[in-house]
């Protein structure tokens, strides 16, 4: 007697995650069809679904490969499952995308060149063959082009190039690695490449690639500098091995001792100028291909001026078709830095560029795709053999951070420093791509274009938004005007910015607290009106006891004193010794010109224009400037990273550090030793090791007194390697639970994931 056939049944899935750009249709297809699996599939605004028929075992076998066998950048955060009536359906389809719908799908960011676009830009027999935007599902464009959700050719900035013949039949056809590739083109259909003078005259004609490669690549080996336009905005490019061309490139930038960062055509040529491991492999060749800081080898090719007085330097490989052909055509390495003035943000239209960057560049390599949004590169680095992110952006956003708990939907506007936004709903927390230093009029513009492009994207109606407690921060006072012209009005959420760094910090683990926070930085305004910055905070996302704080010292002249630290340390040296101090024969005390040395102390003595702070980036400073490390800092943090750089390691002593009453961490008797070794000649490299030994003594101290068991290190002062890695090592060493950041940075990059986390508590505590 024959075997009766199984029933079939019929499986509706709603998949929710990274499913959209990344191969997962024709997946689904190809799996289909090898289990014998009839129905559908198709993209809509929240991901995919998918209805699946089939017998039960075979429906089984599908359900575990989609997770066990799904493309390399998917990923499935939800699988939701309902069986619905079989409709006895032939075969299995990829039906067109669904519309309407709440845009939740996760889109992918930009990922680099993967191993068989690469193959085919140096195969001469195919026909993408030197072709600058040469792609896949795999790779290419993702967030940098979307328009809308969900992710299909007519809502990106491809929409106006149409596919010929040979790439629609990729594009159609489940079987090929460019199905659905909404960025696919060849030299047929695609965009092509111009190069223009510095007023914006054609050098090389549009669609002539090849000679517009060439020639940037000439003006860069004749020592001028070019301005490229990327997957994210435009790169300015120079010779890293011509110091006049490196110098000029400062002069023009405005950028006069901040680290460049470099491009070189492969892993070979970054062995060559720096220490590679086994991570900062894996990082640089990773998808999201970051600029990753790595120890700078003795000799290296590229003269100093690239990092001056830095031993790491910030190596990308290409990431992109277009910079690996140009890369290959220079053949040295090359400074890599965003197209813009320090302090704004990167350009990423032609004509935005030619007016932007008129007397920096000396050529502009444009093309015609469109960018939708800037996005910067990301930077890495590696901390205790982990990579770990310092900004976030390219490869990286706007992919989510996953939440623990269910959220409202929330916005939250950052840090005024390294801005970064967040837009939560649900499990999600997208924040946005590296915006910047909210400064100038130009970052602000792109501070609220990025905010309303987020909102817009995910179509959030935000029922709070959090904001820095700093009253005259751009970033507050623009979540003042917002709520105040929304319609409903969400809740503004003044946020204190060392708890925000608490929160992130717990947050990005996925923990709920409690946790020791130890968040050392240069300025965020406290809860008394203080400036604070090196804290001890006891709480959570709902609250916090301040149980610790370094002992404040004054800032002459407020925000002056962050750009001229031989004021902290006049300040430091006045709590010593009062009006002395202008006397101390010291480097730095006789370089402060008389009078302004006597106008300084007054406003010491009496208090004015003189805010109190605790921040530990202005102690790293003023010791700094004290050990003749800086006068003045071009960026925020040189003259602390100067301090860092100087570090003996072998040295084990420390200065004392004290608990005073009120739990203050007197710095007073550190100092004092401190100007005793410098008196007596102790070498500078063992006093700043010294200075380094205290600090993580002090911590240690403290997360013994408090007694919690979980202890989160957050703030600026841990992009400080010798303190990040002391510290986690001693209070591991003592049986602490240590948590660090990883997916987001330590700095103020990651103060909106925590103002979202402390406004989405303060929400629920209204409601209890």
């Amino acid at each position: 007697m024959d075997a009766v056939p199984a029933p079939l049944k019929r499986l509706r899935l709603q998949v929710r995650g990274t499913v959209q750009g990344v191969g997962f249709r024709p997946f689904v297809f190809r799996l289909a069809q090898e289990l014998g699996i009839a129905g559908w599939i198709e993209n809509d605004a929240a991901g995919v679904v998918i209805e699946a028929e089939a017998a039960e075992p075979a429906l089984d076998r599908f359900r575990a490969a989609l997770r066990a066998q799904a493309p390399p950048h998917a990923a499935i955060l939800e699988l939701g499952e309902e069986w619905v009536a079989a409709t006895l359906q032939p075969g299995f389809e990829i039906r067109a995308s669904a519309a309407g719908g709440t845009p939740t799908a996760l889109v992918l960011p930009d990922l680099a060149s993967c191993d068989a676009c690469r193959r085919e830009l140096h195969d001469r027999a195919d026909r993408r063959h030197g072709y600058a935007f040469t792609n896949c599902t795999h790779c290419g464009p993702r967030f940098s082009i979307i328009r809308a959700l969900p992710y299909d050719r007519p809502h990106t900035t491809m929409a106006g190039f149409v596919l010929c013949p040979a790439c629609r039949g990729e594009y159609q056809d489940p079987g090929d690695r460019r199905f659905h590739a909404q960025p696919n083109a060849c030299p047929q259909c695609g965009p092509h490449l111009q190069l223009l003078g510095p007023d914006g005259g054609v050098l090389v004609a549009h669609g002539d690639d090849r000679t517009a490669l060439l020639g940037t690549a000439a003006a860069i080996a004749d020592g001028r500098i070019a301005a490229v336009k990327g997957i994210g905005g435009f790169l300015l490019l120079c010779d890293a091995g011509n110091a006049a061309a490196v110098q000029t490139l400062r002069d023009r930038k405005h950028r006069p001792t901040r680290a460049f960062a470099l491009m070189v055509p492969d892993l070979d040529a970054a062995a060559l100028i720096a220490e590679v491991d086994a991570a900062a492999t894996a990082a640089l060749l990773g998808a999201d291909a970051p600029i990753v800081l790595l120890p700078r080898r003795p000799g290296a090719p590229v003269v100093p001026g690239v990092a001056p007085g830095n031993p790491y330097l910030g190596i990308m490989l290409p990431y992109a078709p277009l910079l690996h052909l140009l890369l290959e055509a220079v053949r040295r390495p090359v400074v890599a830095t965003s197209g813009n003035l320090s302090d704004e943000p990167i350009c990423t239209a032609g004509e935005e560029a030619l007016a932007r960057l008129h007397g920096i560049a000396d050529v502009f390599l444009t093309h015609d795709r469109p960018i939708q949004r800037h996005v910067d590169d990301s930077v890495a680095w590696i901390v205790a053999g982990e990579v770990r992110l310092l900004r976030r952006a390219r490869g990286h956003a706007p992919r989510p951070i996953r939440l623990a708990a269910p959220v409202p939907p929330l916005l939250a506007v950052g840090a005024h420093l390294k801005n970064a936004v967040a837009v939560a709903r649900g499990h999600d927390v997208f924040i946005s791509q590296h915006i910047g230093d909210l400064e100038t009029h130009e970052s602000q513009r792109a501070f609220a274009t990025v905010i309303a492009d987020l909102l817009s994207f995910y179509d959030v109606r935000p029922a709070a938004v959090a904001h820095d407690l700093h009253p005259d921060y751009a970033a507050t006072q623009w979540a003042r005007s917002f709520a105040a012209a929304a319609e409903p009005s969400p809740v503004l959420v003044g946020v204190q910015h060392h708890h925000a760094h608490l929160a992130s910090c717990l947050a990005e683990h996925g923990e709920a607290g409690p946790a020791l926070g130890i968040i050392w930085d240069g300025t965020g305004l406290g809860a008394d009106g203080t400036i604070w910055g090196g804290e001890f905070l006891l709480g959570d996302a709902a609250g916090f006891e301040r149980v610790a704080h370094f002992r404040p010292l004054r800032l002459p002249g407020g925000d002056a004193a962050v750009v001229e630290p031989a004021r902290v340390a006049l300040s430091l040296l006045h709590q010593l010794y009062g009006d002395e101090a202008a006397t101390l024969d010291l480097p730095v005390v006789r370089r402060i010109p008389e009078p302004k040395r006597h106008a300084l102390l007054q406003l010491l003595a009496g208090g004015f224009n003189s805010p109190l702070s605790s921040s530990a980036g202005r102690l790293f400073d003023g010791v700094a400037a004290l050990l003749d490390l800086g006068d003045h800092a071009s960026f925020e943090g040189e003259v602390a990273m100067a301090l860092e750089f100087a570090v003996t390691p072998g040295e084990t002593g420390r200065y004392p550090l004290p608990l005073a009453p009120q739990a203050v961490l007197d710095w007073r008797p550190l100092l004092a030793d401190l100007l005793a070794d410098v008196r007596a000649g102790v070498e500078r490299g063992r006093i700043a090791a010294r200075f380094h030994n205290a600090l993580v003594h002090a911590g240690l101290v403290i997360a013994e007194r408090v007694g919690q068991p979980r202890v989160a290190l957050s703030g600026g002062c841990f992009q400080n390697r010798v303190l990040t890695e002391r510290l986690a090592a001693v209070l591991r060493g003592r049986g602490f639970q240590v948590l660090q950041h990883r997916q987001v940075p330590p700095n103020d990059g990651g103060v909106a994931l925590g103002q979202v986390m402390i406004a989405a508590a303060r929400l629920r505590a209204a409601e209890d």
